[in-house]
């Protein structure tokens, strides 16, 4: 019985150390371009990694987009980093307030709730919620007011060092959402596709605050509520880990996709200039397929 045990759980480690077939990145490549031609109006970026080989594919991942939503995974790291060096509890309770202070002089402005994704915490205003909670939310529905909530706590600036510190070297990180004197202003958090790939690769593998940090990170992003572009053409047994973002004319997501094997990747699709959002929501969905496809190897079977 020993010897069977023995050979199985040989078989099973040379099965997992099986190479994967390489991705034609080039036929990939042509796809996608396809897809982009049938959004004229559109300005796109991809970026790519296979966690398990390293390999890299990227399309125009250096060009610097508004970042819609897609700032709040900085934000998201930057809350466990301070928290695991003790600076507060992620359960420790806050006050639930709307007036904040714009980064151009200081004056007060406050969220609209018929412009936030998520409402119920515009009842809350007045008592106090734990940390984690508005994080939860701020991932998962993406609410604007937990998102200011928690830059004032931990303050958009150490959010934009860290991601410096992580490789993520043009992201910017300037403020919260809705502080309408800066965005008049033209003072706006960007990303690259490159940046967020690197922030996403390094929570894929553990290494940002630390492993446990990692995993917690993870687990609120695989229930993003927002499954329209990454997540809404993959297979079902495929989870996703995901934070999208979407203004007037932008429509972003990125994230970590977990394939049945064991394996997983990161993707980051960037867009803007397209008027319909569901048109652009739906482009970057049949991107999405196209790379988990290669990446599944059913490129092949798909075109049969």
């Amino acid at each position: 019985m020993h010897a069977i045990l023995v050979i199985l759980f040989s078989v099973i480690s040379m099965n997992s150390l099986k190479p994967q077939p390489k991705i034609d990145t080039a036929q990939m490549r042509k796809e996608i371009l396809a897809e982009f031609a049938k959004q004229p109006t559109g300005t796109f970026a991809v970026a790519f990694k296979d966690i398990s080989t390293g390999e890299i594919f990227l399309m125009n991942a250096h060009e610097s987009f508004h970042a819609a939503s897609t700032m709040k995974t900085a934000i998201l790291i930057e809350t466990f980093k301070q928290a695991t060096g003790h600076k507060f509890s992620l359960t420790d309770s806050i006050l639930i307030k709307n007036s904040f202070k714009s980064i151009v002089d200081g004056s007060p402005f406050s969220l609209d709730s018929a412009d936030d994704s998520e409402k119920d915490l515009y009842t809350r205003i007045g008592t106090k919620l734990p940390v984690n909670d508005l994080l939860y939310r701020m991932i998962t529905e993406s609410s604007n007011l937990a998102t200011d909530l928690i830059v004032d706590l931990v303050g958009a600036e150490n959010a934009n060092k860290t991601m410096h510190e992580l490789g993520a070297k043009d992201i910017k990180v300037l403020r919260g959402v809705e502080d309408n004197k800066a965005y008049d202003l033209g003072l706006n958090n960007t990303v690259t596709a490159y940046d967020l790939m690197v922030i996403f690769d390094h929570i894929a593998d553990g290494t940002v605050v630390n492993k446990k940090a990692c995993d917690a990170m993870i687990k609120i992003l695989m229930h993003q509520h927002f499954r329209e572009k990454i997540p809404a053409l993959l297979p079902a047994d495929v989870r996703t880990a995901t934070k999208s973002g979407s203004i007037d004319k932008i429509s972003h997501d990125s994230g970590i996709v977990f394939l049945p094997d064991g394996r997983k990747y990161v993707v980051v699709l960037l867009s803007r200039g397209i008027e319909d959002e569901k048109s652009a929501d739906e482009t970057l969905a049949r991107i999405s397929r196209i790379i988990y496809n290669y990446m599944a190897n059913e490129n092949t079977k798909n075109s049969m």
